[in-house]
C-alpha cells in the first residue's frame, strides 16, 4: 500500500472537491465536524473497524483533516510544507526537535 502524505490527500481533496467560492461553507463544515469528533469523543466511541466506521473517532478526526485541507486549497497553502515550518517554530519555543523524529 502506498503511503499517504498531507500533500498527496491535500492534491486528491482539491482534485475532488475545489471550489474557493465556498471557503464559508468548508469552514462551516469544518465546525460540523468539530463538534461530531467532540460527540464520538464523548461517547467514548467504539474503535473503527473495515467493517464499522460511521461515527468512530477515525471517521471524525479524517472529516476534520479534509475539510482544513479544503480549506488550505482555497488559500492555496501547501500544508505539509508549513507543518514542518510550525514544528520548527514549536521546538524552539518547548525544546523539542521534529528533525530527529523524522529523519
Amino acid at each position: 500500500m502506498n503511503q499517504i502524505t498531507f500533500s498527496r490527500l491535500q492534491e486528491y481533496i482539491k482534485k475532488k472537491e475545489h471550489h474557493p467560492e465556498q471557503m464559508h461553507e468548508y469552514f462551516l463544515k469544518l465546525a460540523e465536524e468539530v463538534g461530531e469528533l467532540s460527540q464520538a469523543i464523548r461517547k467514548n466511541a467504539t474503535p473503527a473497524t473495515e467493517s464499522v466506521f460511521k461515527g468512530t473517532i477515525e471517521e471524525e478526526i479524517y472529516d476534520v483533516i479534509y475539510y482544513a485541507l479544503s480549506i488550505a486549497n482555497c488559500y492555496g497553502i501547501e500544508m505539509e510544507k508549513w507543518i514542518y515550518i510550525k514544528e520548527k517554530f514549536n521546538d524552539e519555543k518547548y525544546g523539542r526537535n521534529i528533525a530527529d523524529f523524522l529523519l
